[in-house]
This record gives C-alpha cells, sequence and structure tokens, in this order.
C-alpha cells in the first residue's frame, strides 16, 4: 500500500498558529511514503513568508513534491513577478517547479500552472500537456498515475473565479493518456469526485492547510491510500475547535475501463492504523 498527504495553500503569513504543530503531528503520525503540496504556501511571496514555509517543510520526515501557487508570486512588486517571479520559491522550496516523483506502485508528475500576467487566474499549455503525457507513457497500466497542478481543472457552480486558460484542452487530454487523478487547491475547498467531462480522472481538491482565509470548509488536508491497481481511498482530515486534526471521512474509489465509480465499504472502516472513523461522505 502507499499512502499519499495532500496539503495545500499552507498561506504562511495568514496562518492560524495553533494548527502548525498539530499538522506536523498529524502527518508524522501517518507515516506517509510522500507528501504533496499543491501551492500558495505564502500569502505574498515575502521572503521571510517563505523562510516559514520552509521550516515547516524541514519538520516533514517523509519525502515532499511541491507545485506553486499564485500566491507564491508577488502580488504587490510587479518587477519581481514580471522578472525574477520564482527566485524566492527556488531559494526556500524547491529550484524544481514541476518535479516528478515515482516508484513502483505510484508515479507523480508536478504542473506549474501559475501565470504571471494574469496573479489570479492560472494558465496549462499543450507543450505541459504532452510533457505529463510523455511521463506516463512509459509507465505500467498497475501504477497509479497522478498530476498535481495548484489551479483546478474544473469548477463548480458555486465558484465565482474563472477557469484557468487551457483547462478543458488539458482535460481531455490528460484523460486519453492515461491519467488517473488530478490533485489541486486554490479553492480553500475540499472535494473527491470524478470529473463530470471526464469520468476516467478522478478530481481531488485540498482546502487550506493552515490558512485564516477559510470559505466554507475547516482547515483541512486528504489522505490518499492505493492498495491495489484502479483502486483508491481518500480521507479527509479536518481541524476541530481544539486545533487538532481528525479524520472526518472516507471515500473508496475503484477504476474499472475508462470510469472511476465509488464503491460502498463496510462500516467502521479502520482509515488508518491510527483511527478508527465512520464511512460517511462529504460533498463531491
Amino acid at each position: 500500500m502507499r499512502r499519499i498527504i495532500h496539503l495545500s495553500d499552507l498561506h504562511f503569513g495568514k496562518t492560524d498558529p495553533r494548527l502548525e504543530r498539530p499538522l506536523l503531528r498529524k502527518i508524522d503520525e501517518l507515516a506517509p511514503d510522500l507528501v504533496i503540496v499543491s501551492g500558495d504556501f505564502t500569502q505574498r511571496a515575502r521572503r521571510h513568508q517563505f523562510a516559514q514555509a520552509r521550516a515547516f517543510l524541514n519538520r516533514i520526515k517523509a519525502p515532499v513534491l511541491a507545485v506553486p501557487g499564485n500566491h507564491d508570486t508577488p502580488l504587490d512588486n510587479v518587477l519581481v513577478r514580471f522578472v525574477t517571479p520564482w527566485r524566492r520559491y527556488r531559494q526556500a522550496i524547491d529550484r524544481e517547479l514541476e518535479p516528478e516523483w515515482r516508484d513502483a506502485r505510484v508515479h507523480v508528475v508536478g504542473v506549474n500552472t501559475v501565470n504571471r500576467f494574469k496573479w489570479q487566474r492560472g494558465r496549462i499549455g499543450p507543450h505541459t500537456i504532452r510533457r505529463v503525457c510523455s511521463s506516463f507513457s512509459a509507465v505500467p497500466r498497475d501504477v497509479l498515475r497522478i498530476v498535481v497542478m495548484h489551479h483546478p481543472l474544473e469548477h463548480g457552480p458555486e465558484t465565482d473565479k474563472k477557469l484557468m486558460e487551457g483547462a478543458s484542452h488539458a482535460l481531455r487530454r490528460l484523460s486519453k493518456c492515461g491519467a488517473d487523478i488530478v490533485l489541486s487547491g486554490h479553492l480553500h475547498e475540499g472535494s473527491a469526485a470524478p470529473f463530470h467531462a471526464a469520468p476516467g480522472l478522478l478530481f481531488v481538491q485540498a482546502g487550506t492547510g493552515l490558512s485564516t482565509r477559510l470559505r466554507g470548509t475547516p482547515n483541512m488536508f486528504n489522505l490518499l491510500e492505493h492498495q491495489s491497481a484502479g483502486e483508491v481511498s481518500i480521507t479527509r482530515y479536518l481541524s476541530s475547535s481544539e486545533g487538532k486534526f481528525a479524520p472526518e471521512a472516507v471515500r473508496h474509489f475503484r477504476k474499472t475501463a475508462q470510469d472511476w465509480s465509488e464503491v460502498a465499504s463496510p462500516s467502521p472502516i479502520e482509515a488508518t492504523s491510527h483511527d478508527m472513523i465512520r464511512s460517511v461522505a462529504f460533498a463531491p
């Protein structure tokens, strides 16, 4: 089994300091094979905010794969954003903006969707999609193929933000070239469901891990557990009023032919080796 923690939108510079230690403690307790952070490490891309983010990452024992978010380039320093948008991110987080991670069971490809010329709205182009598909082309079919990006490829009707440029084309191409799961953030909402326009892709959103900028969803992260080919369980961990992160829901998905479908599971379920939880659905 492979265990992956999916964090997003930490927003150092606008965090709830009570949550940092409990979040790190829970990550350590779950002992993941990989921790993924889908962007927005900082609130305003200040050097001291990146330093706080780096100190946080240094306390994670597992390997970390990260991609930048739009908040990781300066909003108010236009010269830096246009000329050297990634200098501070590369110095503090990772010199690679689109990293990859792989083992015998899982293959993860990072994508940088930040558009420096349109600070809020992302962009994903054909060249990027070709790179991702090429990376997956030699991967055995029983390996879970995950794409990580900050901006989502699909929005629900309740979202007032503009969908990023190139999202529809990317969704079609990724579905055809064998991707299984897309992890993203940006909206500060948690969800897990097949894409409406591409049911062969599973759409997994993480809300904000530490930020006080909540949008109806408490601070949270996702735990993905891959036990066998075409099967994955996703547990959502939410912060409580006491500042602790606990499992709130688990959902099980199976990929048959070209589509993902949700499958029932017995209750209670041992979601992790440390927590017994009841199977309840969280809203897609």
